[in-house]
């Protein structure tokens, strides 16, 4: 057989879109000792389409003779992906990069980076027909996707990590249907954000005690994990995946009322005028200060007892003991001062 020779191959002729197999052709693979490039005969058996996140590519794959799994595309495929691919002609490699995922493949070394740490897939990478071709298996270890084969056809999925975001506040209103809850925080009526959580959302105290759905209640300052999508409606709702409770300590069966400081007892007790924020909460309440009651705005923080005078729009927990006097009488555990409308 007659040698070939090749010119340096430039990032586009490398990494190209190819052409149609023939039943035998030769893959070209450097010989990375030598610092030449050897022609190898390669006879392809069979080809294999391509999905890529459930949409199929235009170019194929390959099956061959020796090699355990399917030989695909390289730069279709981590395109398609949303990879940034380079290519190194001194080194005959091709740098990879997305957000904050690094890699790099030579032709003709089974040698795959996984942060910084080195691999093999049993399968080098090669270049057939102008095009670099890794094992199926280089989606899965090395990019982190899913992949699968079924006959003829390689599925391949890489889910996209949702963007998230933090958020705290003083739970005001927490509506439960099923599995799935509805949690407003920071504020009542249409301020603040709700919190839509499902059997996937985790609970935890933040010492990473276990928590579950039934043990939070209003009152209760939480760190939620959500997406940073978020409805326009009024308040914004998103997605938790997970909640921290910061308070060290829970108050089952806590009642809620929203409402306005009618008078400052003598005592230090407060007169609130306003509605009721769970099912057995009074409308009118006097809720008794002490040094244990926590005072904060609607993200949780502390803010100074002199805040609470008369006007003052507040969100009162308590309970879930009352006196039967009217108004009733009850402890306040924390009381949130809302802030001033603009």
């Amino acid at each position: 057989m007659m040698k070939k020779t090749l010119t340096i191959l430039t990032l586009s002729s490398m990494l190209t879109t190819g052409a149609a197999y023939a039943a035998t052709t030769e893959a070209v693979i450097p010989d990375m000792n030598a610092k030449q490039i050897q022609p190898v005969k390669t006879v392809f058996e069979a080809p294999i389409t391509v999905q890529v996140n459930g949409n199929a590519i235009s170019e194929s794959g390959f099956e061959k003779t020796g090699i355990t799994e399917p030989m695909l595309p390289l730069r279709a495929v981590a395109e398609s992906l949303g990879f940034t691919l380079t290519w190194n002609p001194t080194t005959y490699a091709v740098d990879l990069t997305k957000a904050n995922l690094f890699t790099t493949v030579k032709i003709g070394e089974d040698r795959y980076t996984i942060n910084k740490m080195l691999t093999q897939l049993g399968t080098a990478p090669q270049l057939v027909n102008s095009m670099m071709y890794v094992p199926a298996s280089f989606f899965g270890t090395i990019l982190h996707g899913t992949v699968s084969a079924k006959g003829s056809s390689v599925g391949i999925t890489m889910k996209e990590a949702t963007k998230k975001v933090q958020s705290t506040g003083v739970i005001t209103s927490i509506r439960t249907t099923g599995d799935n809850a509805q949690i407003q925080i920071q504020d009542t009526g249409t301020g603040g954000i709700v919190l839509n959580v499902s059997p996937e959302t985790t609970y935890q105290m933040l010492d990473g005690t276990k928590l579950s759905l039934a043990d939070l209640h209003v009152g209760l300052t939480i760190t939620a994990e959500h997406s940073m999508a978020m409805t326009l409606s009024l308040p914004p709702q998103t997605s938790a995946s997970n909640i921290t409770v910061l308070d060290t300590a829970a108050h089952k069966g806590a009642l809620g009322t929203t409402g306005v400081i009618e008078a400052v007892r003598e005592d230090g007790s407060l007169l609130v005028k306003g509605q009721g924020l769970t099912e057995d909460a009074p409308g009118e309440v006097v809720l008794t200060v002490s040094a244990d009651t926590a005072i904060v705005d609607g993200k949780g923080d502390a803010i100074d007892k002199s805040a609470l005078v008369k006007g003052t729009n507040v969100i009162g927990f308590y309970g879930p003991m009352m006196t039967k006097s009217l108004p009733p009488i009850s402890n306040a555990w924390k009381i949130v001062v809302e802030a001033e409308q603009e």
